[in-house]
C-alpha cells in the first residue's frame, strides 16, 4: 500500500516538474520510501499548519527526519505536539548534513527566512517557505540568484489564493464578467485581538518582520498580482505608528506582571491558553523570547496605520489600506471595470451576522476545523446599465476559508491536476508580494513613489498568462 502511494505521490510530482501549473520540481526522493521532510521554526505556524496537520493528513508519503530551531525547549515540544519522533537540531547545517532531506519547510522568523531557503537550495532540496518571502529586496534577490543556480524550486505557502470564495473572484475577473479592469479598492481590517497580537510579538520590530506591509499586506498584495494577472509597477505609501508602541498610555514589562493590567484594554492573559504557555511561557528561559509582551513598549517601530497606491503594468491603479486597530477583523474589495464593477467583503458584522465574539476570530480562522456548517458568503456584480446579481459562494470559516487544506492537498495529493486558476505559487509570486510591502516602506522613508523595476532582477510583466 505504502509503495503504491509513493509511486502515485512521485508520478504527480513528476508531472508537475513538466508542466507550468507548479513552479516545483521533482523531489529529489533517492532511495527513500516517503518524502523526508525537515522543519526549521517550531513555533505556532511550523509546528501546526506545517507540522501537526501534515503528519494527521499524509503520514502514508511523508515523513518527517529532523526538526530544527534555536529554542531547545520549543524544539521538545515540538516533537511531542506534532506527534514525530525525529532526532531534533540547534544547528540547522548539522540538521542538513545528518538528515539529507527531500524538502526543507522554512516557518522562522521573517528576517531569517533567506538564510535558510539560500542553504537549502544550495545543499540540493526543493524548498517551501511560509510567507513572506523575505523582508527586503537585497535578500529576495540572494534567493532568487540561489534557486537559478541550484536547479532546485521554491514554493511559497500562499493559502488566501485556494479560499473558494478568493477563486470566485478570480473566476469571474478571468472571464471578464465586468470587462477590463481599470481599478481596485481594497482594504483590510483587523481587530483589537488579532492586529493587536502582532505588536506584542516579535512582529513589532522592523527589523524581525519587515513591518505589517511585508507579514501581513503580503498575503494581501499575492491576492492582487493574482486576480489582476499583472505585476505592480509603482507604489507610493504613507504610514505612521499612532496606536501602539510609544503611544500607550502606560507600559509594562509583559502582561503577566503588569501592574496596569486591570485597567489597559488590551491586557492579555497568555494562562488561558495552554498551547502557549507550553510552547512560548514554558520554553522563556532558553532565548528569553517572551510572546505576551507590552504592546506599547518603546521599542516597537512598524507601522500601525498604512495605505498605499499602486499602480499595476496593466494601467490598473489600486488603493489599498491595511487597519490594525478596528472593532472589527474583516475586509472589502471592489474591482471597477470597463463593463461594471465587483463588490466582495467578509467578516463585515454589518453585512452579515457574524456568530463569534472578535476576541476570538482570529484562533478561530487559524483552526483546521470548521467553526459551523459552511454557510454561503455573496459576490455582487453590477453591470453598466443593469441591475446587480448577487453570486453566492459556498465558504467554512476555519482554514482561512478552506484555502489551509486545499493548498496542501495540491502540493502533497493531487499535484499532477491542472489548476485553471494557477493558484500555486513559487518564487516569482513570493517576491512581487513582498516587493510591494517593501516598496512602500521605501516610499514612506522617502516620500517618493518607488518604482519596482531594478530592485530585484524580476522586471514587472503586464500579463503573467
Amino acid at each position: 500500500m505504502m509503495i503504491n502511494s509513493r509511486r502515485k505521490f512521485l508520478a504527480s510530482i513528476s508531472m508537475l516538474a513538466a508542466s507550468s501549473v507548479f513552479p516545483v520540481s521533482q523531489f529529489n526522493f533517492g532511495q527513500s520510501k516517503k518524502l523526508r521532510i525537515v522543519l526549521v521554526g517550531t513555533g505556532i505556524r511550523g509546528t501546526s499548519f506545517w507540522g501537526k496537520r501534515l503528519v494527521e493528513a499524509y503520514s502514508d508519503i511523508l515523513e518527517f527526519v529532523g526538526l530544527s530551531d534555536i529554542n531547545q525547549g520549543r524544539l521538545e515540544y515540538a516533537k511531542r505536539y506534532i506527534g514525530v519522533d525525529c532526532p531534533v537540531f540547534l544547528d540547522f547545517d548539522d540538521m542538513l548534513k545528518e538528515t539529507k532531506p527531500d524538502l526543507i519547510i522554512v516557518t522562522t522568523v521573517d528576517s531569517t527566512h533567506h538564510q535558510f531557503i539560500v542553504k537549502g537550495l544550495n545543499f540540493g532540496c526543493d524548498v517551501l517557505t511560509e510567507k513572506p518571502l523575505s523582508t527586503d529586496e537585497w535578500k529576495i534577490q540572494e534567493i532568487l540568484k540561489a534557486e537559478k543556480s541550484s536547479g532546485r524550486k521554491l514554493i511559497v505557502g500562499f493559502n488566501y489564493r485556494w479560499s473558494p470564495y478568493n477563486t470566485k473572484i478570480k473566476e469571474l475577473l478571468m472571464n471578464a464578467t465586468i470587462g477590463q479592469v481599470t481599478s481596485v479598492d481594497f482594504h483590510w481590517y483587523l481587530n483589537t485581538y488579532h492586529g493587536a497580537s502582532y505588536f506584542r510579538r516579535w512582529h513589532g520590530l522592523m527589523d524581525k518582520g519587515g513591518s505589517l506591509w511585508v507579514h501581513k499586506a503580503t498575503h494581501h498584495f499575492d491576492l492582487m498580482n493574482w486576480w489582476l494577472n499583472s505585476d505592480p509597477y509603482e507604489v507610493f505609501a504613507y504610514g505612521s505608528l499612532e496606536h501602539y508602541g510609544k503611544n500607550g498610555p502606560f507600559r509594562g514589562e509583559k502582561c503577566r506582571t503588569c501592574e496596569h493590567k486591570n485597567k489597559c484594554d488590551y491586557y492579555f492573559d497568555i494562562s488561558k491558553d495552554q498551547r502557549l504557555m507550553d510552547l512560548y511561557v514554558a520554553n522563556e528561559t532558553y532565548d528569553g523570547y517572551i510572546r505576551d509582551n507590552c504592546l506599547f513598549r518603546e521599542e516597537i517601530d512598524i507601522y500601525d496605520k498604512m495605505s498605499a497606491q499602486i499602480k499595476y503594468a496593466n494601467n490598473v491603479t489600486v488603493n489599498y489600506s491595511l487597519t490594525t486597530y478596528s472593532p472589527f477583523e474583516g475586509w472589502r474589495i471592489a474591482f471597477n471595470g470597463t463593463k461594471g464593477r465587483i463588490e466582495a467583503s467578509l467578516d463585515i458584522p454589518y453585512n452579515e451576522k457574524v456568530k463569534i465574539d472578535q476576541a476570538e476570530m482570529h484562533a478561530k480562522e487559524m483552526e483546521q476545523n470548521a467553526l459551523e456548517e459552511a454557510n454561503f458568503e455573496d459576490i455582487i456584480v453590477h453591470k453598466l446599465w443593469n441591475d446587480y446579481d448577487t453570486i453566492k459562494v459556498k465558504y467554512k470559516k476555519a482554514g482561512h476559508g478552506g484555502g489551509d487544506q486545499r493548498l496542501h492537498d495540491k502540493i502533497f495529493k493531487t499535484s499532477h491536476l491542472e489548476d485553471p486558476y494557477q493558484r500555486a505559487a513559487g518564487s516569482r509570486d513570493g517576491a512581487m508580494s513582498a516587493i510591494i510591502g517593501i516598496a512602500a516602506r521605501k516610499s514612506i522613508a522617502s516620500h517618493k513613489p518607488i518604482k519596482i523595476e531594478g530592485l530585484t532582477d524580476i522586471k514587472p510583466s503586464i500579463d503573467r498568462t
